[in-house]
């Protein structure tokens, strides 16, 4: 049975990733960070269902302590390393930008460092980004494409990116780099744009909620469903020689036709509902990327299977059955809302 280590286990990709190698018969490890509060509600549902079989384990460990990842991956002996972990919301990168880069850098070494000493036939993934772009151009960007990172997010994950190919080059490691467009799902995180969207729309559509607040409307996306996505990441892992790999549509929308896809669903007009704040404006904006997924659908066979409708009719069904719960919850006195512009 493989083994495979995950961090970031807890977040959207982690939890994708998390089923997919478990459905392969994986016996999957994943680290979480000590926190006050609970901070696995996406994978409950895993845990619950390997209790018995023991084929999940999880450990308490932070990417910053690189004497924890070498230990852990010194008793575990992974197969395959994922480094899925980050400080992954752009804009609080420039709020928070020295814990952003301190996890994107020096946790990126930690884990090469660990892989390379304890074993080299150890496989490793690092989660770069399309945001290392910078989205000075309007062509498709593929592997070859230069970096311009507008952000100290962007900027550790260059960092990343750069270190795992010299790791790679250096010491004959098996690393690849997956360049993942932005890719979405009802597990994303509600501070992120699409679902910030969705999660709004349904509390809209039940009396809710009044108006969204958004930044950036004309910011372009290449926009997929992150299930789709981990399947690439496990595929760039199984060839025998380590690449790097773009994983994206080839298809870019903006924010606003993003969000009128969405409140169409549900029959509503965008344009009615939706605002926007400074306040929500990087202070250095990213207008448009585009990705190149040629390479991936020739050479790993990867095509991603969910278009951008289905994708947003996912999310938008998911979100009007949390706020459907939200509604019962609020007549019986039982929560208030915590939400911008509640009704």
């Amino acid at each position: 049975m493989k083994k495979a280590f995950i961090t970031g286990i807890t977040g959207q990709d982690g939890y994708y990733l998390a089923s997919l190698l478990l459905e392969k018969d994986y016996e999957v490890h994943g680290t979480i960070r000590r926190s006050s509060s609970i901070n696995t509600p996406r994978i409950d549902g895993l845990i619950s269902e390997h209790q018995d079989d023991g084929r999940l384990k999880l450990y308490y460990s932070d990417l910053l302590d690189s004497s924890s990842i070498y230990s852990l991956i010194d008793n575990i002996r992974p197969d395959e390393v994922y480094n899925l972990a980050a400080q992954s919301h752009v804009s609080v990168s420039f709020k928070n930008p020295v814990y952003s880069t301190q996890t994107g850098t020096i946790g990126s070494v930690s884990l090469l460092e660990a892989v390379k000493n304890v074993d080299k036939e150890i496989k490793f993934y690092q989660a770069s980004s399309s945001e290392m772009y910078g989205g000075g151009s309007k062509e498709p960007l593929n592997e070859d494409s230069l970096f311009d990172p507008k952000s100290p997010y962007a900027a550790s994950k260059v960092f990343a990116h750069n270190i795992t190919n010299i790791y790679r080059d250096s010491y004959n490691l098996f690393c690849v780099n997956g360049i993942l467009f932005n890719h979405e799902s009802p597990h994303r995180g509600e501070t992120f744009v699409t679902r910030k969207i969705t999660r709004a729309l349904g509390r809209i559509k039940l009396g809710l909620q009044s108006k969204l607040t958004l930044g950036n409307l004309e910011a372009s996306r290449d926009w997929g469903f992150a299930g789709d996505y981990v399947e690439g990441m496990w595929k760039m892992m199984q060839l025998d020689t380590p690449e790097n790999w773009v994983l994206a549509t080839g298809k870019s929308i903006t924010v606003n036709e993003f969000a009128s896809l969405a409140f169409d669903y549900l029959d509503l007009k965008s344009e009615e509902y939706i605002e926007t704040s400074e306040k929500y404006f990087r202070p250095n904006e990213v207008d448009f990327l585009l990705g190149d997924p040629t390479k991936a659908k020739e050479k790993l066979g990867w095509t991603p299977t969910t278009s951008t409708e289905d994708l947003v009719k996912m999310m938008v069904e998911s979100d009007l059955n949390l706020a459907k719960r939200e509604s019962v919850l609020i007549k019986e006195g039982l929560i208030k809302p915590t939400w911008e512009n509640p009704i």
